[in-house]
């Protein structure tokens, strides 16, 4: 969530970065500033009415004290006028408060400067590429068809379970599955992250301070009977562990990674484009955020890009980085950058990661600060990122290391699968 000072201070440039976005944000900041403005007027009149109850309150003791009993009765009753007047607007500053904050919850982030400006996801730029493409056979197969050869996968059995999106891993599958977590958490926890588990349903005082509520509700599958939330990644209960927190300066960076099933609901995905693994509705994921002093989260930025860059590279995937357009980048993000694998049998790009710096605005509604070398408490900034998504990993591994005798795994794998082909 946008500060208000920060907005009154900069309207010019909220209006230009959320234009970014394709938004005409000029009314919703002249509301803000007004909502703000009579706010602070309304506070303003509030302490004055309470002040001057207060001295009166004095007065009144003192009167009774030197036995000026009537006049003290008179001013009694200004006092009590002077109570409903404080009732009556505290009541409306309730209300314009409410007004003010559903408001900011309605406004997303502003792009950093670097972001182009764009509508779709045509317009991201692809600012690195890496990894050869190879040359597959004439037989080649997509990663839906492979899982059918080697009974790896099964995704009817999956939808005779539950539904389509929920996808049964078999034998070698689950293994590698398994493996890729591993492997994951492996490399994450030795780069310093300290890993947790976390709990795989949220409340809404958690879904709001990530950003999903009320931005999301409909794309996360919701328990009507606690009012919890599924998590659709673990950046959700992993990044509340710091709400309402007031950290130490020398506490930051905190680094976290942890490993979750992720639940999505994806309603009206359909079309070749969210074939097998493509897109799920219960996938596995694994996830690093941090909490970051402002004057250097774009490094730190920069250091989960290298990260994830470094995953990739002994992978052996072909790989992409795009920065977002403001028109694909997410509610809550200043700057994204996207990962894609390149699925050589599908011929497309698969992202497979998202880096994000969200710099004060989960930390705003999560009331997260720390206190800095001067005592005074400030919002740190929060980044998180996929390292890595399994689905389109392991859509990228099956169809990128077909040969005509198997499905070779990457040799950095083969510790944690025990095999290193699938046949």
């Amino acid at each position: 969530m946008l500060q208000v000072p920060f907005i009154r201070e900069n309207q010019d440039l909220v209006i230009a970065r959320l234009a970014k976005r394709n938004i005409d944000a000029n009314e919703m900041i002249t509301e803000v500033i007004a909502l703000d403005e009579n706010r602070r007027a309304l506070q303003a009149q509030l302490d004055n009415t309470l002040a001057e109850s207060n001295t009166l309150s004095k007065e009144i003791g003192m009167l009774y004290k030197s036995g000026k009993v009537d006049i003290a009765n008179k001013l009694k009753e200004k006092t009590a006028t002077l109570k409903e007047d404080s009732k009556q607007l505290n009541e409306q500053l309730n209300s314009i408060a409410s007004q003010l904050e559903d408001l900011l919850f309605k406004i997303p982030n502003v792009p950093h400067e670097s972001v182009p400006a764009g509508n779709t996801d045509e317009d991201n730029e692809v600012v690195f590429r890496e990894g050869h493409i190879p040359e597959l056979s004439k037989n080649a197969l997509p990663h839906w068809e492979l899982a059918k050869k080697y009974d790896i996968i099964d995704f009817e059995l999956g939808n005779k379970i539950t539904g389509a999106g929920f996808p049964v891993y078999k034998e070698k599958g689950a293994k590698l599955q398994r493996a890729l977590i591993w492997y994951f958490l492996d490399k994450n926890t030795a780069a310093g992250y300290q890993e947790v588990q976390v709990p795989h349903l949220v409340n809404e005082a958690s879904g709001f301070g990530t950003g999903q509520l009320p931005d999301k509700e409909g794309q996360m599958y919701h328990v009507t009977g606690d009012n919890l939330y599924l998590i659709p990644t673990a950046e959700v209960p992993a990044t509340n562990i710091f709400r309402d927190e007031l950290l130490k300066e020398k506490e930051l960076p905190k680094a976290l990674t942890s490993y979750t099933p992720c639940f999505r609901r994806e309603a009206g995905s359909y079309g070749a484009h969210v074939r097998g693994l493509n897109r799920l509705h219960q996938f596995d994921k694994v996830e690093i955020l941090r909490v970051e002093h402002p004057t250097r989260s774009y490094q730190a930025l920069d250091e989960m890009v290298a990260h994830v860059k470094s995953i990739l590279q002994e992978l052996k995937l072909p790989y992409r980085i795009l920065r977002l357009c403001g028109g694909d980048l997410g509610f809550t993000s200043a700057l994204t950058y996207d990962f894609e694998v390149f699925s050589t049998a599908q011929d497309r790009w698969l992202e497979i990661s998202s880096v994000s710096n969200f710099e004060t605005f989960q930390a705003n509604r999560l009331k997260l600060r720390f206190k800095n070398s001067n005592g005074k408490s400030e919002f740190a900034h929060t980044l998180n990122g996929s390292s890595l998504a399994l689905p389109r990993v392991l859509a990228g591994i099956l169809e990128n290391c077909q040969t005509e005798k198997g499905i070779k795994i990457p040799d950095v794998l083969v510790p944690y699968t025990g095999f290193n082909f699938i046949d």
